[in-house]
């Protein structure tokens, strides 16, 4: 995955058990924020980093989903549980991660990484942590945004 790349769509199921369809997103930035597991302790702290800076998040105008491979029961709980604001999806296989080249050394698991899509549908930012115990920075994400808005 390079950046400039035309983003793979998918579809995957959120929390609620509704279907979500990244070509439906097109003409909006869309941040796709992988993480290994729902309850665990990073990716709660990772999550929760997002959620209290949500309004900093919104004020991008960008669809923010969190994406592992937790069920979509899971994903519910999680997201009630930490009043998270984003959609969770559920990647049970690993097929959208494995396109999105976030495979993790944790069986059974995605890699913790964010991949930024701008309007037209490609790849404006992408970036896998090699070592799962470190979350993202929100302002590296958030810098990622502004930079894909303005293409």
């Amino acid at each position: 995955m390079n950046i400039g790349d035309n983003a793979p769509d998918f579809t995957l199921r959120d929390g609620d058990g509704k279907d979500w369809t990244l070509n439906d997103q097109k003409g909006k930035t869309v941040v796709l924020l992988f993480y290994p597991g729902d309850n665990t302790p990073v990716c709660t702290k990772q999550l929760c980093s997002v959620r209290d800076h949500w309004s900093e998040y919104q004020a991008t105008g960008a669809e923010v989903v969190g994406i592992s491979t937790d069920s979509v029961e899971s994903h519910k709980g999680f997201a009630e549980k930490n009043e998270l604001p984003l959609r969770l999806l559920s990647d049970p296989d690993r097929s959208v991660s494995t396109k999105y080249d976030m495979k993790s050394w944790l069986p059974g698991r995605s890699a913790r990484g964010v991949v930024v899509i701008n309007k037209d549908g490609k790849i404006a930012y992408t970036k896998a942590e090699a070592v799962s115990l470190f979350k993202p920075s929100d302002e590296d994400v958030l810098a990622a945004i502004r930079s894909a808005n303005e293409v």
